[in-house]
């Protein structure tokens, strides 16, 4: 049987979603054990997004197999009581054989919280990077617009080994002024190692006014990854939806 379940977790204390053998400090290796002693079955648990280490989730996406039937509305309630505070499974669901949280997804969103009030928000600071300036956002909101499309992202890749293709479908950035925040939203087909971050820093350096706003193809066009800015702090970052 396949079984989809939607995930929420705390990544500060976590290298990451990705199973490690350097470490059982990953959000991956973490419910595969909490199954494991549930089910008393090995199993893989496949994530629709690879989260980086320090990044968050509301509603991760991810499947696993076993070989016995498990009644699923007593499911979520086991594996949760073998895991820790800061993961949650919220739902344990039936899924079509062939189901495959990442491969049959068609886009993912993630938001970006950027603390410009000079007050901290001490109660929300696993969450948001704590910048303390104001930014530019009308030069971020014309920056981000050449983002949407489908492009060549070396430049915001930081996998300097990749082999595969840089090219991704990005189908919406908005910058929005909250509550003492700028909030970066991206949604796309899917993203690269640290691309919405390095976006996201180099948003931050155009709305420093150390880069103009009509940058960006420039940047895309390089294909190099000195070309962008720098890669943003993890804690801001959180993956809110997969769609499929």
């Amino acid at each position: 049987m396949n079984y989809k379940m939607i995930v929420l977790y705390d990544g500060t204390r976590y290298e990451g979603w990705q199973r490690q053998k350097r470490t059982a400090e990953t959000i991956q290796g973490k419910l595969e054990k909490a199954i494991a002693d549930v089910t008393g079955e090995d199993v893989q648990v496949i994530g629709a997004g690879r989260t980086d280490a320090g990044v968050h989730a509301l509603a991760q996406t991810a499947n696993f197999h076993l070989e016995k039937p498990r009644d699923v509305s007593f499911l979520a309630e086991e594996i949760n009581r073998h895991l820790p505070d800061d993961i949650s499974v919220y739902t344990v669901t039936e899924a079509e054989e062939r189901f495959h949280s990442r491969f049959h997804a068609s886009a993912k969103m993630y938001r970006y919280r950027i603390r410009t009030a000079a007050a901290k928000n001490v109660f929300a600071r696993r969450f948001v990077w704590q910048y303390g300036k104001k930014l530019d956002t009308g030069a971020m909101r014309r920056a981000a617009e050449d983002f949407i499309g489908t492009h060549d992202f070396t430049s915001f890749c930081g996998n300097k080994n990749m082999k595969k293709s840089a090219v991704r479908r990005v189908d919406a950035v908005t910058v929005e002024e909250a509550g003492g925040e700028t909030v970066l939203t991206f949604r796309g087909e899917g993203f690269l190692q640290n691309m919405i971050r390095i976006m996201t820093g180099t948003l931050v350096e155009i709305g420093e006014g150390k880069r103009a706003a009509d940058s960006i193809p420039e940047i895309l066009a390089a294909r190099n990854r000195a070309a962008a800015g720098f890669t943003a702090p993890p804690q801001g970052l959180c993956l809110v939806e997969v769609v499929y």
